[in-house]
């Protein structure tokens, strides 16, 4: 028991001056941010490669006398 304390003891740290947290929460609001923006473009070339591939596939399934390019 006392061997799992010190083990978590490693990882946990709660200082006593609490302008520790400070850096800590602005490093973790950056990165935040900067999650929050790297999903929003991941979304939003996904789909307009989405609206890519649907505009390919109709063009694909049209006749090959209808097509624009032949």
């Amino acid at each position: 028991m006392m061997f799992q304390w010190y083990v978590l003891s490693l990882f946990l740290y709660f200082p006593e001056d609490k302008s520790e947290y400070g850096p800590a929460t602005v490093t973790f609001a950056i990165f935040l941010v900067a999650a929050i923006f790297t999903m929003r473009l991941i979304i939003r070339v996904s789909k307009r490669e989405a609206a890519k591939a649907k505009e390919l596939e109709e063009r694909l399934k049209k006749p090959n006398g209808q097509n624009e390019n032949s």
